[in-house]
C-alpha cells in the first residue's frame, strides 16, 4: 500500500472513527418518525397517488427552495425529462450537458427524443464551465429565432448544468451566457437540496429544474423527485402532465394530452415528510462533517479536501478529496485500499461521452472533466458521521 493510500485512510478514520461494520457512502437514517408517518399513510388506505402527504411534501419543498411551484414525481430521471419537455425540448433537438454527470442527465435528454452535446466542467465547482458553454454556443449558427448546430442541423433547445456533489455550479455565469444566446436553462439539481448561491436555492435560477429524493440523497422518499419552476403556467402543466392529464370530474375519465403517470405515491411522500422534518439537522450535520474533513486533510501532501465554491453554501451531499495530480491508477489504488479498510468510497461517474450509448454524440473539449474524473474520490458522507468522533 502506498504512503498516500495509508495517509488517506488515516485522515478519513480520524473523522469517522473505527467501526466494526463497513462505513457506507451515504446511508439514510430511518427511525420512529418515518415509521409513524408511514403507518399514518397505511391507516388512511391512501397509499398510491392520492393522499395528504404528497401536497404536504410539495408545500414544504416550496418553503425550503423558495420556488413558486414544486411538483412531486416518482423519480429524478422522469422529473428531469418533464422539466426539459416543459422548457420546450422536442424530438430531434440538441441539449447541452456536462460530460461529468450521472447517466440520468443524458438519459433524460434521450427520453425526450433529443440528442446530447457534451461540454467541459470547471475545476472549482466541478460543474458545467461557462467558458466551455460560450465556446460551444459561439460555434453554432442562428436560423431565425433558433440556434442550430451546423454539424448536425439540430436546434439547440436547452442547457442543463448539474450541481455536482451538491456544490452549486457557477449558475450566474451560465445564465448570463444562456440569456445572451437565447437558450433556456434546465437545472439538474438532483444532488443539491439545501445548497444556495447567496440566499437563492439551487434549482430556482433556470426555467425549470429537478431535485432527487433517491435513497442516497440528503432527504429520501425511497425513490422520487420534485420538479421546480417559478413560471405559473409551467407549474400547472407540470402537475397536469405528470398526473395523466386527467380533467377534473367526479367520475369521468377524460384526458386532454398524451401525458405520463409519473406521480409520487403517497406512501413515498410520507417517508419524505419525516425526512424533511429532519432536514435542518441533516444539513447542519453534513456541513459540520465537511468542516471536520477539511481540517483533517489540511496540509496533506498529494491531496486536498474539495471545498464549496466561493459565494455559495453547499449541502456537501458527497464530500470529496482531490488528488493534486490526475492519476487513475493512484486513484484506484487508494479506493481499493480504502474498501479493504471498510471505507466504502467511490469515484466520480464515468464520463458520459465514453458511455457506449453516447460515444458518437457531439462534444467540445473535455480536458478538465477528464482530469476531475481521474483525481476525485468521494468519501463517507452520512450526516450522522458528524457525531462519530
Amino acid at each position: 500500500m502506498s504512503s498516500l493510500a495509508t495517509e488517506f485512510i488515516d485522515r478519513v478514520r480520524s473523522v469517522v472513527g473505527h467501526q466494526s461494520e463497513p462505513i457506507g457512502l451515504h446511508v439514510p437514517e430511518i427511525g420512529e418518525l418515518e415509521k409513524k408517518y408511514i403507518n399514518e399513510c397505511l391507516d388512511s388506505t391512501f397509499v398510491s397517488t392520492v393522499g395528504a402527504f404528497v401536497p404536504m411534501l410539495e408545500e414544504r419543498m416550496r418553503d425550503i427552495t423558495g420556488a413558486r411551484h414544486a411538483v412531486a414525481v416518482s423519480n429524478g430521471t422522469v422529473g428531469l425529462q418533464v422539466a426539459m419537455f416543459l422548457a420546450g425540448v422536442e424530438a430531434g433537438d440538441e441539449v447541452i450537458i456536462p460530460t461529468l454527470s450521472f447517466i440520468a442527465t443524458a438519459n433524460a435528454v434521450a427520453h425526450c427524443g433529443a440528442h446530447v452535446y457534451f461540454i467541459d466542467s470547471e475545476a472549482e465547482s466541478m460543474g458545467m464551465s461557462a467558458d466551455a458553454l460560450r465556446a460551444a454556443l459561439s460555434s453554432f449558427t442562428r436560423s431565425g429565432s433558433s440556434l442550430v448546430n451546423p454539424a448536425t442541423g439540430r436546434r439547440v433547445a436547452a442547457i442543463v448544468p448539474m450541481h455536482t456533489l451538491g456544490h452549486p455550479v457557477d449558475i450566474a455565469a451560465i445564465m448570463a451566457v444562456a440569456n445572451e444566446f437565447g437558450v433556456p436553462v434546465v437545472e439538474d439539481a438532483a444532488e443539491s437540496l439545501g445548497s444556495f448561491v447567496g440566499d437563492k436555492h439551487t434549482g430556482t435560477f433556470g426555467l425549470t429544474s429537478m431535485i432527487s429524493f433517491n435513497g442516497n440523497k440528503i432527504v429520501t422518499t425511497g425513490g422520487g423527485g420534485v420538479i421546480l419552476t417559478n413560471d405559473d403556467e409551467l407549474g400547472k402543466r407540470a402537475k397536469h402532465l405528470t398526473t395523466t392529464a386527467k380533467l377534473a370530474h367526479k367520475w369521468e375519465f377524460e384526458h386532454d394530452h398524451i401525458a405520463w403517470n409519473y406521480r409520487m405515491p403517497n406512501l413515498n411522500a410520507a417517508l419524505g415528510m419525516a425526512q424533511l422534518d429532519k432536514y435542518p439537522r441533516y444539513l447542519e450535520q453534513k456541513r459540520r462533517l465537511a468542516a471536520k474533513y477539511a481540517a483533517a486533510f489540511e496540509g496533506v501532501s498529494g491531496m486536498s479536501f474539495v471545498p464549496e465554491p466561493a459565494g455559495t453554501s453547499s449541502n456537501y451531499w458527497l464530500c470529496a478529496v482531490r488528488l493534486d495530480e490526475p492519476d487513475l491508477a493512484l486513484r484506484d489504488e487508494i479506493m481499493g485500499a480504502a474498501h479493504e479498510a471498510g471505507l466504502l468510497v467511490r469515484p466520480m461517474w464515468n464520463l458520459l461521452h465514453k458511455q457506449r450509448m453516447y460515444a458518437e454524440a457531439g462534444r467540445g473539449d473535455v480536458s478538465v472533466a477528464t482530469d476531475l474524473h481521474a483525481s476525485l474520490i468521494c468519501i463517507p458522507s452520512t450526516p450522522a458521521l458528524a457525531e462519530a468522533v
